[in-house]
């Protein structure tokens, strides 16, 4: 199981947002870069960023920070936030960026969404943002009408092969991961799902790892000391 230690952007800075509560933030570093460093130093060869503010408006504001990423270190970059048009896309991966994760634009937009997985393919994730069985979108402003089984099976449906999956009740609560869910997941679809939110012991991740889960997303944990990521990433084998 891959292990992705996570930067939340928000203004260039490293922050975490608690249950994707904007007015509830914490920054954690005002060099993001030297974050990913110490992800690398760890031993780690992934990364997981967010834009939270391109999430909000869709918008590339901290695309500079994600392409010093890309650049400066051997880190497997994969970015999400505000990513809602073929321009975009273009963009982060002309950048460096080696996966784009669509989030909104994969809920209202289907025909970005194909155009996008038809021109990029592996290098296209999308991101299942899950708030009470339903697809959250902008930021996780807004709960939309799709359920997240309907959702899943559609992006199965359509080639997509990478799944983020967020249980946003979890995300930063620092009190575990939602197992039941990603082990549902993992038995009904053939993509490859990355658990999110709420991993926060590494119970957690020999959990998820016993589940052949793609991946792990740790953020909060890592920040506050909870989680050594040494340690995560030896779980993780």
């Amino acid at each position: 199981m891959i292990i992705f230690p996570a930067i939340d952007l928000y203004q260039k800075k490293a922050v975490r947002l608690y249950k994707g509560d904007y007015q509830n933030m914490t920054v954690y570093s005002e060099n993001p870069i030297e974050i990913a460093r110490d992800f690398e130093n760890s031993g780690a060869t992934y990364i997981h960023m967010v834009d939270l503010q391109g999430a909000k408006d869709g918008t590339t504001p901290n695309i500079d920070i994600v392409k010093q990423v890309a650049n400066e270190t051997d880190l497997f970059v994969e970015i999400g936030g505000g990513i809602r048009d073929m321009a975009t896309v273009d963009k982060y991966l002309s950048a460096g960026v080696d996966r784009v994760i669509l989030g909104t634009a994969a809920v209202t937009d289907s025909d970005f969404l194909k155009t996008a997985v038809s021109k990029y393919g592996d290098k296209i994730a999308v991101g299942a943002d899950v708030k009470d069985g339903f697809i959250a979108i902008k930021g996780w402003l807004e709960k939309s009408d799709i359920t997240l089984e309907d959702f899943l099976s559609n992006m199965q449906s359509i080639g997509v092969k990478y799944i983020i999956c967020t249980d946003i009740s979890k995300d930063g609560a620092m009190r575990g991961t939602n197992l039941q869910l990603y082990k549902e997941l993992s038995q009904k679809y053939s993509m490859n799902i990355t658990a999110s939110g709420g991993v926060s012991t590494l119970d957690d991740v020999k959990e998820l790892r016993s589940m052949n889960i793609y991946g792990a997303i740790i953020g909060k944990a890592y920040y506050i000391g909870a989680i050594n990521l040494k340690d995560a990433l030896e779980a993780a084998l």
